[in-house]
């Protein structure tokens, strides 16, 4: 079964066609046109080109709020040129490899957009990571120079401490220079483009091992793909969107792209608390805000005395992605902050897939929506043989703005031009697309497929459960068994076997865990993704 938005297209020519096709639909004025196609010619489809156009178009109105203020566009604009005029001084060159080692912050904005203008290779570190896996992953990318926060001063004089080093964000006098010192010492002037963009890399979540680096090289390709984007997360100009979502992966990256081409204020915290999220959302006043589901999950378990305390009237748009999207915890949202939930599909690999609008979150929970324009999505079985719909099979996704494939080698198995996203699923009789889980999770007990997404919905749709996760264990009579996970609300009084008798219930019998452990929360990597090999070894 396959679906699929409407157009496709790479060239400039298509991309100012696309450009067009958002002013005609009011997404872009036609004042905004003629500041962001010059950029585009410029830096390609980067964040240097919405803020460079903006620049031009808006110089006083404000870039970035974070928590040390307000940032206008002419500020980030000539900033960002002196970062690349002393970062070039530095000896960093185009292809040159650079590490942004950096949380959400103004600094980050700061040093990718830089980094862009001088056609540097951009590795976006995880924050969460260690000594031995930022010296492994540096090697392994061929990194030279390190851009990081003072924070993390240990984990990288314990594993990248041979590196030319420089400060994104601190809280006091450090040794090395800050960014800060950079832009006050350079010429501010515009900086020559460099004659071939840059490529970034963005590293897998590394749920299973050491994450990959999956590059994507910032081709002059224009905003093409924003089209059917905004067909169905209709994201604006003169907004301002708060990006809860970490900016060194691809759904806060994408919403810090996004954002700059649109021209929006991007309001950024350091760190995610859940009371200080519905904190910024009333002082800010955003109407768009980009989380990964966990997120939401954390601030719903404030509690309605806490939640109501705040006012969150200024959303118009969750914008979630990152990890499943359970369709209990999208109907409790909406029921406590309104229908503005918009969870796309897709991975860092073979980027969006589809989109599901609030109106299918609420007919049908759990759906991943359909694909946007440029989008082609196919269910296929393990002979590449497309599925009909309502079968369950290998979910293929081809677009304009997939990975270039992994840097140490390899790539995703691709078919016919459609790229595996590595997730099962199906679509329905109405079109919609299901995630049914891993192709890698599915686990066979007795014979039996049995994919631990169906398992874990279920098991979160019951009142005591805040979370769930299943995963397979060696049994020596049925191959392997199902273990469950469980979190339970505070003061709950579900016990394993209540839990049982609902899956039962639901389910057929073999889909039934065998056993459930109760835990207080459910480990998971900065973007939320559960750790089911920590669940394995425990």
């Amino acid at each position: 079964m396959s679906h699929r938005g409407t157009g496709r297209g790479g060239t400039l020519q298509r991309s100012i066609e696309a450009v067009q096709v958002l002013g005609s639909a009011g997404f872009l004025s036609p004042r905004f046109l003629t500041s962001l196609l010059p950029a585009m010619k410029k830096f390609g489809s980067t964040g240097a080109t919405g803020f460079h156009a903006a620049a031009q178009r808006q110089p006083d109105a404000v870039a970035i709020l974070d928590e040390r203020g307000p940032v206008t566009f002419q500020e980030l604009d000539l900033g960002t040129n002196a970062i690349a005029r002393a970062l070039r001084d530095a000896g960093v060159g185009p292809g040159d490899g650079v590490g942004l080692f950096a949380r959400n912050h103004r600094g980050f904005v700061q040093a990718q957009v830089a980094l862009e203008k001088l056609g540097a290779n951009i590795l976006l570190l995880n924050t969460g990571f260690a000594p031995p896996q930022l010296k492994e992953v540096c090697a392994r990318e061929g990194t030279r120079v390190l851009l990081h926060d003072e924070e993390f001063r240990s984990v990288v004089e314990g594993g990248a401490s041979e590196l030319t080093r420089f400060v994104t964000f601190a809280e006091g006098d450090v040794a090395e220079t800050t960014l800060d010192q950079l832009m006050a010492t350079h010429d501010t002037s515009e900086i020559e483009p460099p004659e071939v963009p840059g490529r970034t890399t963005i590293l897998t979540s590394g749920t299973t091992g050491t994450p990959k680096g999956a590059q994507r090289s910032m081709k002059r390709q224009g905003v093409d793909t924003l089209v059917g984007l905004f067909g169905r997360m209709p994201l604006r100009t003169g907004t301002r969107n708060l990006i809860v979502a970490p900016t060194f992966h691809s759904w806060g990256g994408l919403h810090l792209l996004v954002a700059s081409q649109l021209g929006a204020t991007v309001c950024l915290r350091r760190r995610f608390d859940p009371e200080d999220t519905l904190k910024a959302i009333e002082e800010l006043r955003p109407q768009v805000m980009a989380v990964v589901p966990v997120m939401m999950q954390r601030i719903l378990e404030l509690g309605d005395e806490v939640i109501h305390r705040y006012d969150t009237s200024s959303l118009e748009m969750v914008c979630a992605s990152g990890s499943a999207l359970p369709g209990e915890l999208a109907l409790r949202w909406m029921n406590t902050f309104g229908d503005n939930v918009y969870n796309l599909y897709g991975s860092t690999e073979v980027a969006q897939a589809s989109i599901a609008m609030p109106d299918e979150l609420r007919s049908a929970p759990g759906t991943a929506g359909r694909p946007p324009r440029g989008v082609i999505v196919k269910i296929l079985d393990d002979r590449g043989k497309e599925l009909p719909q309502g079968q369950t099979g290998r979910i293929f996704v081809a677009n304009e703005v997939q990975f270039d494939g992994y840097t140490g080698g390899g790539n995703k198995e691709i078919i016919d031009g459609l790229m595996s996203s590595g997730d099962v699923g199906h679509f329905d009789e109405n079109g919609l697309l299901f995630v049914d889980g891993r192709d890698d999770d599915m686990i066979i007990s007795g014979g039996e497929n049995v994919f631990p997404r169906e398992v874990e919905d279920l098991l979160a749709d019951h009142q005591d459960v805040v979370e769930a996760a299943v995963i397979g264990v060696p049994d020596e009579e049925f191959g392997q068994r199902l273990k469950a996970f469980v979190v339970l609300t505070e003061g709950a009084a579900a016990t394993e076997q209540t839990l049982k008798d609902h899956v039962k219930t639901n389910l057929a019998r073999y889909k039934v865990p065998r056993e459930i452990v109760f835990l207080d929360t459910l480990p998971r990597n900065p973007t939320g993704k559960v750790l089911k090999r920590e669940l394995a070894a425990s």
